[in-house]
């Protein structure tokens, strides 16, 4: 009888939250309070000028670190392939107006930025498409098991990635940066998953700590920096070897001269191994494929 008794369900008010909640605290005070100056009587963590003193930097890296690490995991992003490149490369539709108002004012600067623009394009294009095959693919797998496209979460290549894996309905990561120049994220991330940094080194992190794939489209400083931090890693062993693939082998190449590094004995010749030069979506795929048996 008494293990039956035990099955009764509790009386409400032995569940109920007992902690307040901090939100509600901060609006119980009206706009005009003066617990909304700056004042010693402020809730600590409802007080910017204390949160954003240089003595308080290490709250807000261990913030930085935490909001996006429980955000992910409670919506089941679990694993990720991460795309990097360039935010200055144009949609093939964007670089095609481009040149159409280059042509129509007749300008030769701006008709050959144009020229380039159509090119660049082309790489958009195939970021898109291979966060189509990515988005497929965790389309058909259990929700612990799929792989999630996530990027810088701006324009150009990011965007493009985004989007790719968007217009198939999967869920897209985004992990942006406070610049000096204002962005915000590109309209393909997925609002809940959409991150803003105040730290590079913890946005970088961040790429890392799900990351089962680098796929680096042709980039500037900003990719050339995190292209670097992962391989780093990887070489290092500070990071579990994951695919790292160069997509755009001639822009690569022309970039990066390996074999400088090997003659020099700065590198040794099984880091060669690390990276893949690949030219198609499909083969990039393949890659990370292969690497994990899929």
């Amino acid at each position: 009888m008494a293990a039956m008794e035990n099955t009764q369900p509790l009386p409400e008010h032995i569940t109920e939250n007992r902690l307040a909640d901090a939100w509600t605290e901060i609006l119980k005070y009206p706009a005009n309070a003066a617990v909304r100056n700056a004042n010693a009587y402020r809730l600590a963590f409802a007080d910017p000028e204390f949160m954003l003193r240089r003595d308080t930097r290490g709250i807000r890296i261990q913030l930085e670190m935490l909001k996006p690490d429980l955000d992910q995991a409670e919506q089941g992003v679990s694993h990720t392939v991460v795309v990097f490149g360039s935010a200055r490369f144009p949609s093939p539709e964007a670089a095609q107006q481009s040149m159409q108002a280059a042509q129509a004012s007749g300008d030769a600067q701006a008709i050959a930025l144009a020229k380039r623009h159509l090119r660049n394009a082309h790489h958009y294009d195939q970021a898109r498409l291979f966060a189509r095959i990515v988005a497929q693919f965790g389309a058909n797998q259990p929700e612990a098991e799929r792989l999630y496209i996530c990027t810088g979460g701006g324009p150009g290549i990011m965007e493009a990635a985004n989007r790719g894996a968007h217009e198939l309905g999967a869920l897209t990561v985004g992990l942006n940066i406070a610049l000096p120049h204002e962005q915000e994220a590109n309209p393909y991330v997925t609002p809940s998953l959409s991150f803003k940094f105040h730290y590079f080194a913890l946005r970088k992190m961040h790429f890392m700590m799900r990351a089962k794939a680098l796929v680096a489209f042709p980039g500037g400083f900003g990719t050339l920096d995190e292209l670097f931090e992962v391989i780093t890693l990887v070489q290092t062993r500070k990071a579990q070897p994951v695919p790292i693939v160069l997509f755009g082998s001639d822009y690569w190449k022309r970039l990066i001269n390996l074999d400088v590094l090997l003659e020099e004995g700065a590198i040794s010749p099984e880091d060669l191994d690390l990276l893949h030069f690949v030219d198609e979506p499909q083969a990039a795929w393949d890659i990370i494929k292969n690497f994990y048996n899929l």
